[in-house]
């Protein structure tokens, strides 16, 4: 699991210098894909899962998650971008995800990048045994709503190991003192997903994959792979550029 978290986590800041506008979500996808399977000698996970037909997940502006890579989708300055990278290394999985900016940011969409990713942050500091689901749940849900903005609840984190999911659900709202009760050696995603309106979500009929918002507005996803240890988290996606 240390490994395909280091190696999902490598992917990530490799394709960052790719990301600028002009470029195709689908050229994203062709990069990584070769990084994955021929650099880093892992399998792409989304690929071919349950019939998703691409790589990674590209998740633009008012795209919650899922966004599918396409060569007519071209990146614009202003735009944000989630990119959601899964591979298996040795049959284990490792997944990891990452907002980008392309080109000027606008500072509506920066404050809700910076407060997506302190979500995800603040729920990771509190992961150590006997902590409860619904504590992390809560903490999200309440920095989130403090800053004006919404948690959708239709999409959560999951456990993960030698399968892509298992047990258990990790939602990004709730209730503290709630839920199963972590113990080491747990792994799971914590990927909260951060609107500027409201929660409520709507699934392309066209792809049956992309989910967007309601209302159009933005939203932003942080995602990292977490191990439970002795006395606190392992965060095996963890960047270069971060410090747990």
């Amino acid at each position: 699991m240390k490994i395909a978290g280091k190696l999902a986590a490598k992917t990530l800041e490799m394709i960052e210098d790719h990301v600028k506008a002009g470029v195709s979500t689908g050229a994203l996808d062709d990069i990584c894909h070769d990084f994955i399977v021929n650099e880093i000698d892992c399998i792409p996970a989304c690929l071919d899962y349950k019939g998703y037909p691409k790589t990674i997940c590209t998740s633009i502006n008012q795209v919650i998650c899922h966004g599918i890579p396409d060569e007519k989708q071209i990146l614009k300055d202003g735009d944000i971008l989630n990119i959601d990278i899964t591979v298996i290394k040795d049959g284990f999985h490792g997944d990891t995800s990452k907002m980008f900016f392309v080109g000027n940011k606008k500072p509506h969409a920066e404050r809700l990048v910076k407060i997506t990713q302190e979500c995800l942050y603040k729920s990771i500091e509190l992961v150590k045994p006997g902590v409860r689901l619904g504590d992390l749940g809560n903490i999200i849900q309440k920095h989130a709503e403090l800053n004006h903005y919404s948690v959708v609840r239709d999409y959560c984190g999951h456990g993960l190991g030698l399968n892509f999911h298992e047990e258990p659900q990790i939602l990004h709202y709730g209730q503290p003192n709630t839920g199963m009760s972590l113990k080491e050696g747990m792994c799971f995603t914590i990927e909260p997903m951060i609107n500027i309106g409201t929660h409520k979500t709507k699934l392309s009929k066209k792809d049956g994959w992309t989910v967007e918002t309601v209302d159009g507005r933005l939203s932003a996803q942080w995602e990292h792979t977490i191990l439970v240890t002795s006395d606190g988290a392992e965060v095996l996606t963890k960047r270069e550029e971060e410090s747990f």
